[in-house]
């Protein structure tokens, strides 16, 4: 018992800061980018709000649970099911972050072929997503404190609904902005989704409490090998950056690095949290060809890789010699703070009351 308290603390210090970071940029999403653009962008049904989508997401370093908050921004922005979905696999597959530490540990051929594979694996399967007729409503979320939704008057003034959408006398237009999207981000949205992430992350600890350290090992290469990858992936939290040491040591084991880039395109794009979250935004089928399409076509890339290996003489070798840059301790410590208080909404009120 002691064991998987850890781990489920460990897991949700992992979680905290990435958490907040996703939950920051779904407000910003929320209050500085108009809906008719976002529409204009990513409403689009097709390959090119598909490839927008991916190539927006693919350099940003979010987690896969920073990143659904901001998903879910995006969504509820005007962003079609199929670029969201397309988003919500290129971010947490890769980042900047990654692909520097993935070079770093294993050599330029996974730091080039990871976030290829990574985008070709977001937009197949917001592709695929694009075929499925809508089964749940795109929830609106009103982000700004807007005078005109409760009454008609503004500084005592009959007014028309502009007046209060714009600016106050008070208080600037970009100030407003930024109060709106820290509301949406520490209370509407985390709201919505905190329930959700509490489970996602036991059920974690849970998991890694159960599987013992360096089995994935003993499995090897070839298909069998990344089926058990994407068996012991899809229900795991782990980040990008921290899956990437990992990886590393499993290459070192005699894991063939096909085996170890399902483990790598898999393991941040799914977690427990996630699919429900998912479920939850997009509907049944969405969620079944989001895991059908990361499955299939992580194993392909995969099985790819160690073919293109053997053929054309590729070198991939792990490199252990330094470990990656972990954030503060005192940072991590904090966002796990904040993150908890943010989650309580009584201490939320009493502490910070802008996001009464």
């Amino acid at each position: 018992m002691i064991e998987l308290f850890e781990n489920i603390w460990a897991v949700y210090l992992d979680t905290a800061f990435w958490l907040l970071l996703g939950l920051f940029a779904g407000g910003l999403v929320k209050a500085y980018i108009p809906q008719d653009a976002m529409q204009r962008w990513l409403g689009g049904r097709g390959f090119k709000a598909v490839s927008r989508a991916a190539l927006f997401g693919a350099p940003l370093p979010l987690c896969s649970c920073g990143v659904l908050p901001a998903a879910i921004g995006m969504r509820r922005s005007g962003a079609s099911k199929e670029a969201t979905v397309s988003f919500l696999i290129s971010t947490p597959e890769t980042s900047i972050d990654s692909v520097a530490v993935t070079y770093a540990l294993m050599g330029p051929v996974m730091a080039i072929y990871r976030p290829l594979a990574a985008l070709m694996s977001a937009m197949i399967t917001g592709m695929m997503t694009s075929f499925i007729k809508e089964e749940l409503p795109v929830k609106e979320t009103d982000t700004a404190s807007s005078c005109c939704s409760s009454v008609t008057s503004c500084g005592g003034k009959p007014v028309e609904k502009a007046c209060c959408d714009t600016e106050s006398a008070d208080q600037p237009k970009e100030k407003s902005r930024f109060f709106s999207a820290i509301h949406y981000a520490g209370a509407e949205l985390l709201d919505d989704i905190s329930k959700w992430l509490m489970l996602g992350i036991v059920i974690a600890g849970v998991i890694a409490t159960v599987i013992p350290p360096g089995w994935l090992a003993q499995w090897g290469g070839g298909l069998s090998a990344m089926l058990v990858m994407l068996v012991v992936g899809i229900p795991m939290y782990i980040c990008a950056v921290a899956s990437t040491p990992i990886a590393a040591g499993l290459l070192l084991a005699g894991v063939s690095p096909g085996t170890v880039l399902v483990f790598l395109l898999v393991g941040p794009a799914t977690n427990i949290a996630g699919l429900m979250l998912i479920k939850k935004e997009l509907g049944n089928k969405v969620t079944v060809v989001y895991l059908l399409g990361i499955a299939v076509i992580s194993v392909l890339m995969g099985l790819l890789l160690d073919v293109l290996i053997a053929t054309q003489g590729w070198q991939v070798e792990a490199i252990l010699g330094e470990e990656h840059r972990l954030l503060p301790e005192a940072l991590v410590l904090g966002s796990a703070i904040l993150l908890l208080v943010l989650a309580i909404t009584p201490a939320r009120r009493l502490l910070i009351p802008v996001l009464k």
